[in-house]
């Protein structure tokens, strides 16, 4: 396993200065942390929108964002936490098409909710509720057409990858041991997939954990061995103090959980240039 240690354990500030930049600067170079989220999506110059997405189970309400780009671009669709496609994962989206990537976030909640509604037909409790009802087939499915629709834009390229978080992060990682037309898989701390469907994962996998995340970590050393035995790529990177959810809760531990954002970001955003292209 590789570890990832911070230069120091520092609060936020101290880490914004420790890579050279101001705090607010530093921030605009990572996704928005969950208090930030709303008001980096209103400030965006990027062109977003909601869109419905045909699938076999229904339409998918998802967010697309389009990067500042002349030419055709890759795709990124960013798979959302166990509590559903909230302003977070948008904002998400938003930093992967600064990127330069067209970043779709599918609500895969879209009618499951009451009414028919999505994630924001219910509350935070509710949410937890209904992705834990879903049926992995049907969200690889969704996913697929997602994907399909995404890639098929004239503005898109062929090429595409995941990235995703907590619930999300295994949803990235098991859609690897499903789709073979997925391009890259980047998963930030969900568990791995079981021993017998690792081995049908063919597209490269970026693992990005936090040290203090017993439970997601227990499902890596096994994987890892048996990725490389099997000649597979998975890239691991444990950061030193982070919890789980670092991306989302920066704020948190101290500045350990910034810190993995600073490094785990460029790693994302490089991974998919490595594997997607420019």
């Amino acid at each position: 396993m590789v570890l990832s240690r911070p230069f120091t354990r520092l609060p936020s500030f101290g880490v914004a200065l420790l890579f050279g930049v101001s705090a607010t600067a530093g921030a605009q170079t990572i996704p928005a942390s969950n208090d930030q989220a709303r008001d980096r999506l209103n400030d965006s110059p990027r062109h977003g929108e909601w869109v419905s997405i045909s699938t076999d189970s229904g339409p998918v309400e998802s967010w697309i964002v389009y990067p500042e780009r002349a030419d055709s671009a890759p795709v990124v669709i960013v798979i959302h936490e166990i509590f559903g496609l909230t302003d977070w994962i948008r904002a998400v989206a938003d930093e992967a098409a600064a990127a330069g990537f067209i970043a779709v976030a599918p609500d895969l909640l879209s009618g499951k909710g009451p009414d028919g509604g999505r994630t924001d037909s219910v509350d935070r409790d509710g949410a937890v509720a209904l992705v834990r009802g879903l049926e992995t087939a049907e969200v690889h499915a969704r996913l697929g057409s997602v994907a399909a629709w995404a890639t098929a834009l004239p503005a898109a390229r062929s090429e595409y990858g995941v990235v995703g978080f907590c619930w999300g992060g295994r949803t990235s990682f098991t859609l690897a041991t499903a789709d073979p037309a997925l391009g890259a898989a980047v998963v930030y701390y969900g568990t791995s997939p079981d021993s017998d469907a690792l081995a049908r994962v063919e597209a490269p996998v970026l693992g990005l954990y936090g040290e203090d995340d017993a439970r997601v970590n227990a499902t890596v050393p096994d994987a890892k061995a048996q990725m490389d035995e099997m000649g597979k790529v998975f890239e691991i990177h444990t950061f030193d103090g982070a919890g789980h959810g670092f991306l989302r809760a920066q704020e948190d531990r101290e500045g350990r959980n910034l810190t993995a954002s600073m490094q785990a970001w460029p790693r994302t955003i490089r991974f998919f240039r490595e594997h997607l292209g420019s």
